[in-house]
């Protein structure tokens, strides 16, 4: 019996305990994620971090959510108060919503039911994630926009052409894992990873979802929506109190969500390391659980290093680097990859394959080799050869002649009296 099967003989109740678990999940993994990051980067920096409130500070983000719930609650003059308080709960929504296809684990017993942890699951499963993931983005356009503030909006728009931008090119990146698993179904996708990992089988794909999944989550080097020395605080500065906590819940829960997303259709999901599956048998099943969450954090410690080491991009730089570089480099892979797929449905023999695959890396070699040197033509043309400047007569202003006749008398009389003091 497959895990779709068996997810759809759960009873109303235990669907209720499952929605639960991933609410209380996504809210511990915030908890823990703010608290990582910044000990992370204290370690990075030389510094302790946070290491007062609990045991090794563990109780730090929790405080944090208290104090800001007790501040003061504050609505610009000048905002769209309807949207303004409408916009963070649409990002806090959309965020936990993407769980609802993800699979934590495979077949266990929950409450003497055999039924596996993942919510429900769908024949276009990763479609439903990118379109949820699209609404998100209204939250933080709409906050921009409704506080009657302009570097909110600016934010707000940053973050509306970044979405788009490097949405297309996550989408691309997903189209090999569909021809290669030949479903969109998240729980059949990792079942077609039991033997190789699509991380390794289709690795140019899995590094343009890597690079996409920190744009499409707004963070370091590619957080411009919100960065805090050219827009003060972007698209929430207005904002204040739990609506700041739900977008600050919100960025940390997107960031866990991409994670499991990556760990689902690139990294065998709840499978273990190669040489490890018979741990997947433990406690009824249930440990399975320990690798999913184990992937999840080691993609979580990439984002914290990634913010610990790199400095900002440009916005201009941004948006080349998705348009010029990804979304191509996606389109040819797809192209190189369906005709490698064709090849071996037909039984084209291995020679031909490997002469193809010759082709293409030689190919993009002669492709990269001419670009370059283009671009050193243009940059030797661009350097022009430093010309002396003409010596022109320059005129002479208004009462400079006048100037320089007195002082040519002062230096007369000062001359003068020198010499007279010396014959004397």
């Amino acid at each position: 019996m497959t895990t779709t099967t068996l997810i759809g003989e759960d009873p109303g109740w235990l669907i209720l305990v499952k929605g639960l678990f991933i609410f209380v999940f996504c809210v511990v993994c915030t908890l823990m994620a703010v608290w990582g990051e910044r000990r992370i980067v204290a370690r990075m920096q030389m510094r302790l971090g946070p290491n007062r409130v609990g045991k090794f500070g563990l109780l730090q983000s929790l405080a944090d959510g208290v104090k800001l719930a007790l501040k003061e609650d504050l609505i610009p003059a000048a905002a769209d108060k309807i949207v303004f308080i409408i916009a963070p709960i649409i990002s806090a929504t959309t965020c936990f919503m993407a769980f609802a296809v993800i699979p934590f684990t495979g077949k266990v017993t929950l409450f003497g039911h055999k039924t596996a942890m993942q919510l429900t699951d769908l024949p276009v499963s990763v479609l439903y994630i990118l379109a949820i993931a699209s609404i998100g983005v209204y939250g933080i356009v709409l906050a921009g926009w409704s506080s009657g503030s302009t570097y909110p909006l600016l934010g707000g728009l940053r973050s509306s052409a970044q979405v788009i931008s490097y949405e297309v090119a996550m989408g691309l990146s997903l189209v090999a894992v569909f021809i290669y698993s030949g479903s969109m179904s998240t729980s059949e996708i990792v079942a077609a990873q039991h033997q190789w990992w699509f991380a390794v089988v289709l690795f140019p794909s899995f590094v343009i979802y890597v690079i996409s999944m920190v744009g499409e989550t707004n963070r370091a080097p590619f957080d411009l929506a919100e960065a805090e020395g050219e827009l003060v605080g972007g698209f929430h500065t207005e904002y204040s109190s739990l609506k700041f906590a739900l977008f600050f819940l919100a960025e940390y829960v997107n960031i866990v969500a991409v994670s499991a997303l990556a760990t689902t259709l690139f990294m065998g999901g709840y499978h273990a390391l190669p040489g490890l599956t018979f741990t997947e048998s433990w406690l009824g099943g249930w440990f399975t659980l320990f690798w999913f969450v184990g992937k999840v954090v080691a993609f979580f410690f990439l984002f914290v290093w990634l913010r610990g080491t790199l400095p900002r991009l440009r916005y201009d730089q941004f948006m080349k680097f998705g348009w010029k570089v990804l979304i191509p480099t996606s389109l040819i892979w797809i192209l190189v990859l369906a005709t490698l797929r064709v090849m071996s449905q037909r039984a084209v023999s291995r020679l031909v394959v490997f002469g193809f695959s010759i082709g293409v890396v030689l190919l993009v070699v002669l492709v990269t080799t001419l670009y370059d040197r283009s671009v050193v033509k243009a940059k030797a043309a661009a350097t022009l050869p430093e010309v002396p400047a003409p010596n022109f007569p320059v005129p002479a202003l208004p009462g400079q002649n006048a100037l320089q006749g007195i002082a040519l008398e002062i230096t007369e009389t000062a001359d003068a009296i020198e010499l007279e003091n010396h014959n004397g």
